[in-house]
């Protein structure tokens, strides 16, 4: 998922270019390389160790709104003719290989069948909300999920909160206060996010592993309960959360970077009490 500047996949089954607010979906096993055309590059990457990615069930949505199948493309077939050494990395039960090749893998001349790499412009996504009051909840901006075995959670679920309209009424219009029995890695690729607007930025992430308890900062809070709840589009903004059941835990080198955010806590102070016994 590029955040910054274009990326060039090259698959055995052919080339995909692909920029900030799309994503690249490579099939497990499938031999690709990346590179940078016009320069360094910066972006996100999920590696799902369950069941494939589907579209998640639409029920009472219907057949229309979300994600839909006709968006995601496969790439023109192409191959890489060349007899010259190159290094084949694989990764295989949790440990990476490496071995010496005299030709490209990438010259396959000839495919068929669904297993393909694609692409997907997150801005084709078709948002649903309330058009009354309160909102659902955030998985309604799931795009693609991997199902566990165990009902309410999945493998990963890979979720964005694009552009669109806030209408509610009566409401707390931004993400509410809570935790879950899901991990929650949350990155920014472009625009402003409205929960934190003033201390996340494109390129970050924030990690709230499984119920740690989260939600808008204390100057979101006050400003979004005080404000008019006229009709507001929430526009150039493009977040996205992979969650999922399992715990995830820092490196070493990211726990050890001068950009950690050490005061990041410090959002919820000053969140008074507000309630009222009467």
């Amino acid at each position: 998922m590029p955040q910054h500047n274009l990326i060039r996949v090259f698959t055995e089954c052919g080339v995909i270019d692909a920029g900030p607010g799309e994503i690249v979906i490579i099939p497990k096993g499938m031999k690709f390389k990346v590179d940078l055309p016009n320069g360094p590059a910066r972006g996100y990457v999920c590696e799902n160790y369950g069941s494939y990615l589907t579209l998640p069930e639409r029920g009472p949505i219907g057949a229309n709104c979300l994600a839909n199948p006709r968006d995601f493309l496969a790439p023109v077939a192409g191959y890489e003719d060349k007899e010259t050494p190159c290094e084949l990395y694989v990764k295989s039960l949790g440990r990476l290989y490496v071995t010496d090749l005299p030709q490209s893998p990438l010259d396959v001349v000839a495919w068929h069948g669904n297993f393909a790499p694609v692409k997907y412009d997150l801005r084709r996504f078709s948002p649903v909300g309330s058009v009354l009051f309160d909102h659902p909840d955030p998985s309604i901006y799931t795009v693609l999920t991997s199902a566990s075995d165990m009902a309410g959670t999945a493998n990963v679920d890979f979720v964005i909160f694009p552009e669109r309209w806030v209408v509610m009424e009566s409401s707390f219009r931004p993400p509410w206060y809570h935790m879950n029995v899901m991990s929650e890695f949350m990155g920014l690729i472009y625009g402003v996010y409205d929960a934190k607007p003033g201390g996340f930025v494109p390129g970050g992430m924030s990690l709230h592993n499984a119920l740690i308890a989260h939600g808008p900062d204390a100057e979101v809070f006050e400003k979004a309960s005080r404000k008019d709840l006229v009709p507001e589009r929430l526009s150039g903004t493009m977040a996205f959360m992979f969650e999922t059941r399992y715990p995830l835990s820092a490196t070493a080198y990211a726990s050890q970077l001068e950009l950690l955010d050490g005061a990041y806590p410090d959002c919820w102070d000053g969140l008074a009490r507000k309630f009222d016994r009467s």
